[in-house]
């Protein structure tokens, strides 16, 4: 991967965490919502780690 897509990758999956994590600080547990909010955070979260991961493969 080049670095521009991965800058441009990891920039979109760091807003993506950081968004639902934000989001999430507002809604009730046990809610539409609130489920919602955590699995998207949950896919940011992995799409954050398998960037990490390419990119770090890239490098060798």
């Amino acid at each position: 991967m080049s670095e521009g897509m991965t800058r441009t990758a990891l920039s979109l999956a760091l807003f993506i965490v950081i968004a639902s994590a934000a989001v999430l600080i507002g809604q009730a547990p046990g809610t539409a919502e609130f489920i919602v909010s955590v699995m998207s955070l949950a896919v940011g979260l992995i799409f954050t780690a398998l960037v990490v991961l390419i990119a770090r493969r890239g490098m060798k």
